[in-house]
């Protein structure tokens, strides 16, 4: 019996083994999955070698050409005029833009007159007898004295007697004294140099002002200049008069400007040279942030695209045959997004678009841009 079942056990033995090694035989006989091979799009356009000027990118803010910070020189109580000296009032060339009370100078001034009226007059025996023929000009010039009026120029001396005589007696010291007060006298009234605008005021009407004391800031908003620093590398192409376009933030505007001065020191923590450019044009105003494009210079016979296709900072991918081909370049100038090259041929198609995992060789289908 026992051999019976040892006998049974071995024929399910051999029969398993022959079912697993059938199993085994058909499964390595079974053919190969196939893969698809996967051929990327690219997007490419063909070169046109041209004139590409070299524009400089900076940014500023926008200053009045014509600015003044109005102080006191001297002390009183202010007045304004007829117009209210406060922001954003204009005014034109030569118009009043305050008044500080000198009714105490004036009379001070009033008096010194007097004073050098009463020395003449007191001289004018002496100079009948020891000048008779300088007489009538010293006589004319006491009839020409109007004290409500500037003080006239002192007649011009003969001899040097007369110059003596007359600088003794204190005359001349005395006529400067007056001309020193009317000076000083002017002072206290502030015309507008040019015609503009108040763009800061510190003091109102009644104010007592002291001399040295910020009254304000005019501007002229017709003209402005904007400060941008250019790095060092372009320094040699920045000239006087180079054309510059500007546009706001929103580069919904633009305007027109020129270089009218570029610093000769180059600026040590930075590397950088500043340059200036003036503009104007009625919906600018001081303080307002632009953004400049400066034209350099133009590279010929040079084509531009995104720094993003540059390779190695010297190389670009083409497309010849659905064949990508790595070809070397000369890079000439860099913007923010984009670079100027040189050294492709004319209608060489180059790529507009990234290709992850591109390699020299790779089989590609081609789209044209429109």
């Amino acid at each position: 019996m026992r051999k019976i079942i040892l006998s049974v056990l071995g024929l399910l033995l051999i029969a398993a083994a022959l079912l697993l090694s059938k199993s085994m035989i058909d499964n390595k006989q079974k053919p190969k999955p196939r893969y698809s091979k996967t051929i990327k799009t690219v997007f490419v356009e063909n070169v046109t070698n041209k004139e590409i000027p070299i524009v400089i990118k900076a940014s500023g803010n926008l200053v009045a050409k014509n600015k003044i910070e109005l102080f006191s020189e001297v002390q009183g109580v202010l007045h304004t005029t007829k117009k209210e000296f406060k922001v954003g009032v204009n005014f034109l060339e030569n118009e009043t833009l305050l008044n500080i009370n000198s009714d105490e100078f004036y009379a001070s001034l009033q008096s010194q007159k007097s004073n050098l009226i009463n020395s003449i007059t007191a001289i004018m025996p002496d100079i009948r007898l020891d000048f008779p023929k300088e007489f009538n000009k010293w006589q004319t010039y006491l009839n020409s004295f109007d004290l409500n009026n500037a003080t006239p120029k002192l007649p011009s001396f003969s001899s040097d007697k007369e110059k003596y005589f007359v600088s003794g007696k204190g005359i001349t010291t005395g006529y400067f004294n007056v001309k020193n007060l009317e000076v000083k006298l002017k002072k206290y009234s502030i015309k507008a140099p040019y015609k503009g605008i108040l763009t800061e005021t510190f003091v109102t009407d009644g104010t007592l002002v002291r001399a040295g004391q910020k009254l304000g800031e005019f501007i002229d908003p017709s003209i402005f200049e904007m400060e941008v620093s250019i790095n060092t590398a372009f320094a040699d192409l920045l000239k006087i008069g180079n054309s510059v376009s500007l546009t706001n933030l929103e580069r919904t505007k633009t305007y027109s400007g020129k270089v009218v001065r570029v610093n000769g020191k180059v600026d040590l923590a930075s590397q950088t040279v500043k340059a200036f450019i003036e503009v104007a044009h009625k919906d600018l105003k001081d303080g307002m942030y632009l953004e400049a494009h400066v034209v350099a210079k133009s590279e010929k016979n040079a084509f531009e695209i995104s720094r993003k296709l540059l390779i190695n900072n010297n190389s670009v991918y083409t497309v010849k045959d659905t064949i990508l081909k790595l070809i070397e370049v000369n890079p000439v100038y860099f913007n923010a997004e984009s670079v100027v090259i040189k050294g492709l041929p004319n209608n060489t198609s180059v790529l507009t678009q990234s290709v992850p995992g591109a390699f020299d060789g790779m089989v590609v289908k081609i789209q044209k841009n429109n």
